[in-house]
């Protein structure tokens, strides 16, 4: 089953879950889908990377835990970009020159962040951890396949592909509006190393170190809560 359809059915089981929970605490617990925008790059020597759009699909829910702090958890779909400069040392297609090399990276996320209301249901801080499971950061377009990446000799763009497929991140943000309706922005560092798994591929290796690459990315979304 695809990160896609996992994500979908997962949300179709939890939404129907709450349905059902809502009608016993339906003055403290808030259901809600959530859509945006996001930007990611990697935090990495060994690469040269470009920052690279895509978006942002959740189901959640908001529940008053203690006073000013509620919980919040749910699920959500994640598709980015990343670019990594790249050469085509055939030179037939670009003449030798270097370029980015765009990559696609699915993922879904399990969330359970805490709150603090600043403002009850208008303004709230957000933070906590995210688990994260994704498929092979794949390249977007065929053809780039054989590019050798900037500081190797023979590492091509093809080699790199299967990165971990199970990171940690800590998450924190800031939501504002209404009650139903709020905007939310929210950082997302990865604490894991997303290119461990490459240091145990039988490919062409850093010089005098190792892979290592941690993702920064930024989700600017819009929440509406039933």
């Amino acid at each position: 089953m695809s990160l896609r359809n996992l994500f979908f059915v997962t949300i179709s089981v939890l939404f129907f879950q709450n349905i059902s929970a809502q009608h016993n605490f339906e003055q403290s617990n808030h259901l809600g889908i959530t859509g945006g925008l996001t930007f990611l790059n990697i935090e990495t020597s060994n690469f040269e990377t470009e920052q690279g759009e895509g978006y942002f699909l959740a189901f959640t829910t908001r529940g008053a835990f203690y006073d000013a702090f509620d919980l919040i958890y749910g699920i959500s779909f994640v598709q980015t970009e990343i670019g990594i400069l790249g050469r085509d040392i055939t030179g037939e297609s670009n003449n030798g020159l270097s370029q980015y090399v765009d990559y696609v990276l699915q993922s879904a996320q399990i969330n359970l962040l805490g709150s603090f209301n600043i403002i009850n249901d208008r303004l709230s801080i957000e933070f906590g951890p995210v688990l994260n499971v994704n498929g092979k950061m794949k390249l977007k377009r065929n053809g780039f396949e054989n590019y050798v990446l900037r500081g190797y000799e023979n590492l091509t763009a093809e080699q790199i592909q299967n990165v971990s497929r199970v990171n940690l991140h800590a998450a924190a943000g800031i939501t504002a509006g209404l009650e139903n309706f709020r905007l939310s922005a929210q950082y997302q560092y990865g604490a894991t190393n997303l290119f461990n798994r490459l240091n145990d591929l039988d490919i062409e290796q850093p010089a005098n170190s190792k892979f290592e690459g941690n993702t920064g990315t930024l989700i600017f979304a819009v929440v509406v809560y039933f």
